[in-house]
């Protein structure tokens, strides 16, 4: 038999297929793109998701034919917070508001000011990605619109919806719409109340390992698969990400260098910091949480920077390594869409400070690349606070392919991060996991384990001083820059 993992992301659809022994088979991706209509605002078409996984699960068919027809399980990982807003038919009212889109940052004061208890329930503070206060945006602006909602759905739940007919999500994407209890696993009918809402917009609940509904027949029919698999109820990328990489034990975690980044760590119990703004959401398996620490824009940073020197990402970061002396004096604040953890501040914007005659594209992009691993620092320091202990940490996501930013990281945690052999462990290969647990009943902490590890990145001894020295500069600056601006 066969298991197949569908990741909705931002910049793109993958799919992975698995064996039984949960080894990668093949797998096949499908671009996505963005839209950003006004400064703050980021949208995409769920029809464009759609269009990818058609993509990507026809190429499978047709180049493994054999493979797909075996698939006995499908799990689904996928972009969180996005809210896909569906009328009485189903049908898409308008485009999907994304995670990294900042416009309802009055909105979140308002649901906190509305619900005095709101951090207590939810276990996280109000922010403008999560789903809830978009929905009082759209309330207030595009009233029209907020007539006509039915349903409101994550981007991979809609997927769930083409996919099986059924409205289903599950615990640790939906522990990121500001609508879950998260401590007790169920929607909270006081925080559904703050937007105008009840339980009959919400899709059903179910545990990420667990069976959400079957393929439909004629799905199955046009990708050749003999009998109608199951749909496990998945996880928001991270989450997913976290039972790819085996992270599922307390303590355990990853550093996720994506479009957004993020300092992941598994716990036994529910333990928010809404203090430090940290994510304390349900894992996507049974009587299981886990904390995150999440900056906006990672790779994210050096695309941009890339683009704006007219050089491709890659090659600018091969061009900082092989020009690394050491620490930069140049400084990068990564806040280009506003920042999570630890600021929650949707109006935070990015900066370069101590340029000079010599500050050349290899001397910026250093400091890109430094300034993203200091956000990571920013997220271990607020988990520590709320008392968490990370005795593992693992590396996934594009970012990671460097060396040398894994090692700046490494330097300024102080802690060693283990690189997992070849192989892509991330959203869809996790999803491929759940589907397996779904499809077979397995104990999800007997599949879901580590991958064997390629290297062991450490912390550069000699430069940890001067990376202390230039954190506490990054850490006084946000604070000067901020105080400025709230006085201009």
């Amino acid at each position: 038999m066969t298991y197949l993992g569908i990741d909705i992301g931002t910049s793109g659809i993958k799919a992975v297929l698995i064996d039984a022994a949960g080894q990668a088979l093949t797998e096949a991706r499908a671009p996505l793109t963005l839209s950003r209509p006004k400064p703050g605002f980021s949208e995409q078409d769920p029809a464009d998701w759609w269009t990818g996984v058609l993509h990507v699960l026809d190429a499978i068919r047709d180049s493994h034919p054999e493979l797909m027809a075996r698939v006995e399980g499908i799990g689904l990982s996928g972009q969180m917070h996005g809210a896909v807003l569906l009328d009485a038919s189903d049908a898409v009212i308008r485009p999907a508001i994304l995670w990294n889109d900042v416009r309802a940052a009055a909105e979140c004061r308002e649901m906190e000011e509305r619900l005095p208890d709101l951090r207590r329930i939810a276990g996280n503070i109000a922010m403008p990605g999560f789903t809830a206060p978009k929905i009082l945006w759209l309330q207030k602006h595009e009233p029209e619109n907020h007539a006509r909602i039915a349903k409101v759905l994550l981007p991979k739940d809609y997927i769930r919806l083409l996919l099986t007919g059924e409205h289903v999500s599950d615990m640790s994407d939906a522990s990121g719409t500001l609508w879950l209890d998260v401590a007790h696993r169920r929607w909270s009918e006081a925080l559904l109340a703050v937007t105008g809402l009840t339980a009959d917009a919400m899709p059903d609940l179910v545990e990420g390992s667990a069976v959400s509904g079957r393929l439909k027949e004629a799905l199955c029919r046009r990708w050749g698969i003999a009998h109608a698999p199951v749909v496990a109820g998945g996880g928001g990328d991270n989450a997913a990400s976290a039972c790819g990489i085996g992270a599922v034990e307390p303590g355990t975690g990853f550093v996720s260098l994506g479009t957004s980044g993020v300092l992941f760590v598994s716990n036994e119990r529910f333990s928010p910091n809404t203090e430090g703004a940290v994510h304390a959401f349900c894992h996507a398996i049974p009587d299981t949480w886990h904390q995150m620490g999440v900056f906006l824009s990672a790779t994210d940073s050096l695309n941009w920077f890339a683009r704006l020197v007219g050089q491709d990402a890659a090659h600018l970061s091969q061009t900082v390594a092989e020009g690394f002396t050491g620490p930069g004096t140049e400084i990068f604040l990564p806040y280009l869409s506003g920042e999570r953890t630890p600021h929650n501040n949707a109006e935070a914007r990015g900066s370069f400070v101590g340029l000079s005659h010599l500050s050349d594209p290899r001397a910026m992009g250093q400091a890109v690349m430094e300034g993203v691993a200091f956000a990571v620092r920013d997220c271990q320091r607020v988990l520590v606070e709320a008392g968490t202990t990370i005795d593992t940490l693992m590396a996934v996501g594009g970012g990671s392919k460097s060396e040398l930013w894994l090692e700046m990281i490494a330097t300024v945690l102080d802690m060693a991060i283990a690189v997992p052999e070849d192989g892509d462990f991330g959203g869809a290969f996790g999803a491929a996991r759940l589907g397996l647990i779904a499809a077979t009943g397995a104990d999800p902490k007997s599949v879901c384990t580590r991958p064997k590890i390629s290297r062991t990145i450490t912390p550069r001894a000699e430069f940890k001083s001067a990376y202390d020295d230039q954190y506490q500069r990054y850490r006084a600056l946000y604070r000067g820059i901020e105080e400025a601006r709230s006085q201009a």
